[in-house]
């Protein structure tokens, strides 16, 4: 065998190795593209079968002034299973809803939005679904446990509800 034989088998094999590598690549970042954009559509769908009023940070805390209510603020990102999960089994359901718009302005802030980024610093948001409630001037009161059953997050807002009603007190001082 010549040397030049043996100079182009070991190319062809690099050149193997190469190609399936590359082949690999490409399908990992297909993947990964792949089930993000199938992730971001599931978690729109969810958003918007709440047939809650999507509103800006900023537009809930006009509201919420005018109307004298507290901001219910769902900090949530669109592709994250959790969030879509916070979405369909709670604020999907009539009787959250209901007492939702009796006593809050409900504020959807998509964390890779401008207003997600700049929000998560302000409040030290580190995780999604984060919920909190807000004074009409934007004041972090608190910030509400999870809970992915209907039942238990309405007598979560039921004490917040409760908190705010006491007079002469910082409207959430002994919530919990």
């Amino acid at each position: 065998m010549t040397t030049n034989n043996q100079q182009d088998q070991t190319r062809s094999s690099v050149r193997k190795i190469l190609d399936v590598f590359g082949i690999i690549i490409f399908i990992i970042v297909l993947g990964y593209y792949g089930n993000k954009t199938v992730q971001t559509y599931l978690g729109q769908q969810a958003v918007n079968e709440t047939g809650l009023e999507l509103l800006t940070l900023e537009q809930a805390l006009e509201v919420a002034k005018r109307d004298n209510k507290l901001v219910l603020a769902n900090m949530s990102a669109i592709w994250c299973p959790a969030c879509r999960k916070l979405d369909k089994q709670v604020f999907s359901n009539e009787r959250v809803k209901t007492k939702m718009n009796q006593h809050f302005v409900y504020a959807h802030i998509e964390y890779e939005s401008q207003e997600g980024e700049s929000l998560m610093q302000r409040y030290q948001v580190t995780g999604f679904p984060t919920l909190l409630v807000l004074s009409a001037y934007g004041e972090k009161l608190v910030q509400l446990p999870i809970n992915y059953e209907p039942s238990p997050f309405l007598v979560t807002l039921e004490k917040v509800v409760k908190a705010k009603r006491q007079k002469g007190e910082s409207p959430l001082a002994n919530f919990q």
